[in-house]
Order: structure tokens, then sequence, then C-alpha cells
């Protein structure tokens, strides 16, 4: 299981670093090994996320997603979306931005490719951060059975049942953050892109949302019809799956694997959602390597590799079931990430500090997890799990 995981990450691991030393020596090697562990460590409460919507997908988008996907993360993401953020910013055509990427130069130098990315980060730390924020509030709006932080995470979920509450939060934290701490006349740019990020997210999502919707509304008409011809005892089975399933305020929905048109916005919601986590870690990289070919072997072939062999380990291994309170701190990770994004409008806070609070977050509520196992019986563990298998159908 490991290897059939895995194998594929490690061969390209090995591959990408075997590239980096012919391309510049042990120095690369270097640089691509720790830019891959940079990447991993500041993405494991994405992959966790991933997970949660990739599960409800069909073999088909899923395939999707560890194919075409893992390209628009390799050379989309980490290649020719900083390409195309200097080439904005500096009015520069993309040959012109790739050959200045290819320039050896200091990052804090005006005019080299690091400094021009570094330039457009509260642009990009906007919409992220927004984007962000939105799915760590629809989530944390959202009533749930199995709570974590059930102190706050109740009461929070019925605060939420007030309309819009995420978007008027979102609309006026990013209106305090461009405010106090954007200067001059940033402070529009930064404005345009937050709200650029959180229409992106309400869109891809509303959409996704709709169409399994429409995809449920389908099943059940088909359901019905089932019954006219006596196959009552079908029926009452997706019946019984469809009332299992909870109501969302907000966020994607948990309901049937999603194919189609369905399956086509989930994917594009994973695309969105895996570049506002890239983000810190294109920025961040800039802080090792300018060099935008070990930034794309180390964060993209290396890093984005192992996200998602641990992405398909989570489904394949029903994680998520068995071990209740990943998603929850994979999300108060997202959170914490989102907020990290607004306050670096401002301040510089290091790509360690980053990585640590999601790792943090996801340790503690493993170890949460892993005493919940120990309190409950296995036999009403494996009917809870049941349960939750059963809620897919």
């Amino acid at each position: 299981m490991f290897l059939r995981t895995f194998g594929w990450s490690i061969g390209v691991t090995i591959a990408s670093l075997v590239v980096a030393f012919i391309y510049g020596s042990w120095e690369a090697l270097a640089l691509c090994a720790i830019l891959g562990v940079l990447e991993v460590s500041l993405s494991f409460d994405n992959a966790v996320v991933n997970a949660k919507v990739l599960e409800r997908m069909s073999d088909f988008w899923q395939k999707i997603f560890l194919t075409i996907g893992i390209l628009i993360a390799v050379f989309g993401m980490r290649l020719v979306f900083p390409l195309l953020i200097v080439g904005i910013t500096a009015n520069l055509g993309p040959v012109e931005a790739l050959q200045l990427a290819m320039e050896k130069g200091d990052p804090e130098e005006p005019g080299t490719y690091g400094y021009l990315l570094n330039e457009a980060h509260p642009l990009i730390a906007s919409f992220g951060g927004l984007f962000l924020l939105m799915l760590f509030l629809d989530w944390l709006f959202e009533e749930r059975d199995i709570t974590w932080l059930t102190w706050i995470e109740r009461p929070l979920a019925r605060i939420g049942k007030l309309d819009a509450l995420s978007v008027i939060i979102s609309l006026v934290l990013l209106v305090l953050a461009a405010e106090f701490l954007v200067e001059g006349e940033e402070r529009e740019s930064v404005l345009l892109s937050g709200v650029l990020g959180l229409v992106t997210y309400l869109a891809v999502n509303g959409l996704g949302s709709l169409f399994e919707n429409a995809q449920i509304d389908e099943e059940d008409s088909e359901s019905t019809a089932g019954v006219v011809h006596g196959e009552q005892g079908k029926a009452d089975d997706v019946a019984t799956a469809n009332a299992a399933a909870p109501a969302r305020t907000g966020g994607p929905t948990t309901l049937a694997r999603a194919t189609g048109k369905a399956g086509f916005f989930l994917f594009l919601y994973l695309e969105v959602l895996d570049a506002s986590f890239s983000f810190d870690g294109v920025i961040g990289a800039f802080a090792i390597t300018s060099d935008p070919i070990i930034i794309a072997l180390g964060l993209g072939l290396i890093g984005a590799m192992f996200v998602r062999s641990i992405t398909v380990y989570l489904v394949r291994q029903g994680t998520l079931n068995e071990y209740v309170y990943l998603e929850h701190g994979a999300h108060w990770a997202i959170g914490a990430l989102a907020a990290i994004l607004l306050l670096s409008l401002q301040w510089h806070i290091p790509e360690l500090i980053t990585g640590l609070i999601g790792v943090a977050f996801i340790g503690v509520a493993f170890a949460g997890s892993l005493r919940r196992l120990k309190k409950d019986p296995p036999e009403a563990h494996a009917i809870h799990v049941g349960a939750d298998e059963h809620q897919k159908v």
C-alpha cells in the first residue's frame, strides 16, 4: 500500500534531485531538497482538506485531479504563475519575464525577478487570504455532529445560521487589513484583489454545490421511478442515505460522489484551493533561492507530488473517518494561514512559523482523535465508520 501510493513520489523525488545536481551541482541539490521539505510541511493541512473533497469525487475525476491536476500544480502554480505575476507587475512579455527569471540576482535588489515577485506579494496575499478565510469561516459556522473544540465550535455554529455571515466577516476583515496594514495607493489594489478572492470562492464553490444538488435530485428521480416499478427496497436505501447527509450552509457539500459538471467544479475548486495554499510557499521560496528551475523542482515536482500522495493515502485508508478530528485541525490551520497571509501585508512572517502552526494543529487534532478512539468501543466506532460510508452512497 505504501509503495503503491508513494512510489511515484519517491521516484520523482530521486529524479528531481538528480536533475538539480546536473543543473547546479551539490548546492542546487541541497536547495531542491530544502524546498521539497518546506512545501510538504506547509501543505499537510492542504492534503487533509483535499482528501475530504476528493473522496466525494468519482473515480474519473479523482484520476483527473491526480494527473492533469498535478501538471497544473507543478507547472502552473510553481513556474508559470510567478512568471505571469512578474510579467504583469513589470509590464514584461512572457519571454522577457523568463529571461529575467533565469538571471542570477539578489531578491532584495530592485529589478530582479525575486524582487518583482515580492512586490506583488500584497495582491497575492489578499486574494489567497480571502479565499482561505471564506473556506474556514464557512466550515466554522456549519453545524456538525462531531466537534473538536466544542466550547467554540458549537456556539459559532449557532451564530452561523445568520445568512451571509462568512461574507460579512471576510469583507470587514479585508477593509480593516487594507486600512491599517497597507499604505498609499496599494490599498485599492489590495481591496480589489481580496474581493476577487472572495468572489472566486463563492463562484467555484457555489457552482460545485449547484451541480451536486442537481445530481442528487436526478438520482432521487430515478429512485422514485424505481418505486413505481417495484424497486421499493432500493429507493428506501437511497432515501435513508440522503436523510443521513447533514445539512450544510456553506463550503463544499458532502453528498454523493460527484460526476459530470459537479465533478468538474469540484476539480476546479481543488485547483483554486491548492493555488491558495501554494502562495505562501512560492513567495517564501525566494528567501531560499530565486532560481525558477530549482523552485519548480523542489516546490513543484517533489513537494506537490508528495502532497498528492498524502491526499490519496488519506482517501484510500479512510483516515479521515477514523481520525475524525484531522479535518477540524486542518481547517483551523487554514484559518491560521488566512490570518498570516493578511498580516503579511505589513509584516514578514517566516515560513517556518507558518509551517509549524499547521503541523501543530494537525498534530494536536491527531492526538485528540487517538484519545477518542481509545474511549469509543471498537464496535461503536465501526458502526460510526459504516454510517459515514453509507452516507456517501
